[in-house]
């Protein structure tokens, strides 16, 4: 007995380890943020915490199940156009015309998921990106959609009958308590059992085939939640840009979404937000070299890639023995 105790003891003390760094993560992470407006354009930081959520939308199907989706603007481009359509045709609150987005983007999540987690690796991307494709040509041709003019003059609203998002401040920390409930969604998924299923169909999907577990149903769900949330991004910045675009929903913000996912981390917690947060802010600041744009982002992805192997957050983590 007298063993056994400084053990137990000793194994209490790893398992908190994890749960203290990531809620001293969690902590510093929304500190952060809620004080970005007072030093950082409102505007700037709204428009990062959009692809920040759906940035961690898209690392739930790829960090967690090893899905390489090619077509997840769909979900955010589709989400966009539905919550601007509700909220300057429908004249629908904010917070309904962002349901609705989300609505759309998971049922468009069950279509799309069930035929491309049929197949795995390249022909599963394959097929999320020829499927995106095809919402692509419907937004260019649906009468709603306005073509290449897109959705323009969407009205923000009162938030909940009592917030105007009129107001700067106001909105800004309206889109930042959405930014929270999704980002708490995906950690809640992620740290379940559920989650640990994923990360099992992940390192050995035949091995977990044969524990028993339906396989393609957990694909399938991880694939719906990834919509969802990336569609709660989508109509939350169709409502902060008063517009939806076909930006949105075009193939380069797919390959963009990627690249905020391995710049960060890949299977982390927060690497999707910094990496999110870092190339939003090289196309801001950076816009003013024109052309060069996108030879120093890609100077700055390979010093990355080179120095961060495991995106930023990742080598981080790794090098100090973090839980993010």
């Amino acid at each position: 007995m007298t063993i056994s105790a400084p053990t137990t003891a000793t194994e209490a003390a790893e398992t908190a380890h994890p749960k203290r760094d990531e809620a001293i993560a969690f902590l510093v992470m929304a500190v952060l943020f809620a004080a970005a407006p007072i030093a950082v354009y409102p505007f700037f930081m709204m428009q990062a915490l959009c692809f920040a959520l759906f940035a961690c939308a898209f690392n739930l199907l790829l960090g967690y199940v090893g899905l390489l989706s090619f077509g997840h603007a769909m979900f955010l481009g589709t989400a966009g156009y539905l919550s601007a359509h509700a909220a300057r045709v429908w004249g629908l609150p904010p917070e309904l015309s962002i349901l609705f987005g989300v609505a759309g983007s998971a049922a468009l999540g069950v279509v799309t998921g069930a035929l491309s987690i049929r197949r795995q690796g390249i022909y599963f991307a394959m097929i999320t990106l020829a499927l995106s494709q095809m919402i692509y040509f419907f937004c260019v041709e649906a009468p709603f959609t306005h073509g290449e003019d897109g959705i323009q003059g969407v009205p923000q609203g009162v938030f909940l009958g009592f917030l105007p998002l009129s107001n700067a401040w106001i909105l800004y920390y309206v889109v930042l308590a959405i930014f929270l409930f999704g980002f708490f969604v995906i950690y809640r998924a992620v740290n379940s059992p559920f989650g640990e299923i994923l990360k099992a169909i992940r390192e050995n999907e035949p091995r977990a085939v044969s524990l028993g577990y339906r396989v393609d149903q957990y694909k399938l769900a991880a694939f719906i939640l990834s919509a969802a949330l990336c569609g709660l991004a989508g109509g939350t910045k169709a409502i902060v840009a008063q517009n939806a675009s076909l930006t949105d929903v075009y193939y380069s913000m797919s390959g963009e979404v990627v690249l905020m996912t391995l710049l960060g981390g890949m299977g982390t917690i927060y690497g999707p937000v910094v990496g999110a947060v870092l190339l939003v802010a090289m196309q801001n600041y950076l816009a003013q070299y024109g052309q060069w744009v996108t030879v120093i982002q890609g100077a700055i992805f390979v010093v990355c890639v080179l120095l961060f192997r495991r995106g930023i957050v990742g080598e981080i983590a790794h090098r100090l023995k973090l839980s993010l």
